[in-house]
């Protein structure tokens, strides 16, 4: 889904835009083509000295190509070596900023890796959009998450903090659509660019071993 295109698209649908569908790559993947390059490289956050390289998921919780991706997304995370960090990133310029501060929040108790398809599935599946404060606590309280410790953090300054934070990043990556991966803080790739959900993983993984060679 397009930033540029989200505000019109969701007014007409709810849903978003078709994936655009570029040729399928030949060979190594192609600059400019299957993936784009920062012209400011960003500095990877790796949680310790054996993850050598980052790979952020940029995504939007009501965006329905986040939700078709997700499966795939999951299945090539599974596989990682080690020395790669994988980490999901609410993207700021898409969807209500509750969204963001579902995910910062569910990560400050410890509990978004338990919800997380749960929230695709209450969106895309059961068609709850969880756009406002008290839809999103009762929807987290019925899934075992203790509402007053989640509202504390949905409210805290923490979160703000990080919702803050969260637009900083988006801005400075440069990415207009979701979902999109990034990798090592140089390079950009999506199902948009790549062509195909499996396309996608195979030039993140192309990147990803570029990155390993400092390229």
């Amino acid at each position: 889904m397009k930033r540029r295109d989200f505000s019109l698209q969701l007014a007409a649908t709810g849903l978003g835009l078709a994936l655009a569908g570029p040729a399928r790559a030949q060979g190594a993947p192609t600059q400019g083509l299957q993936y784009t390059r920062l012209r400011a490289p960003m500095p990877p956050e790796l949680p310790s000295p054996q993850k050598k390289v980052e790979v952020v998921e940029f995504f939007w919780y009501g965006c329905p190509h986040c939700f078709a991706f997700e499966p795939a997304l999951e299945g090539w995370v599974r596989t990682l070596p080690a020395d790669v960090y994988f980490h999901p990133f609410p993207f700021a310029f898409i969807g209500p900023v509750e969204h963001q501060k579902l995910f910062y929040a569910l990560e400050d108790l410890g509990q978004r890796v338990a919800l997380h398809d749960k929230i695709f599935d209450a969106i895309h599946v059961h068609n709850r959009h969880l756009n406002t404060e008290s839809e999103i606590t009762d929807f987290v309280a019925a899934n075992g998450v203790d509402r007053a410790k989640f509202t504390a953090a949905f409210r805290s300054f923490d979160v703000a903090t990080k919702v803050g934070r969260g637009k900083q990043v988006s801005s400075a990556w440069g990415i207009d659509g979701v979902p999109t991966l990034g990798i090592q803080g140089r390079y950009c790739t999506s199902p948009a660019q790549a062509g195909s959900h499996e396309q996608t993983l195979e030039v993140a993984n192309y990147l990803i071993a570029k990155s390993r060679g400092s390229a």
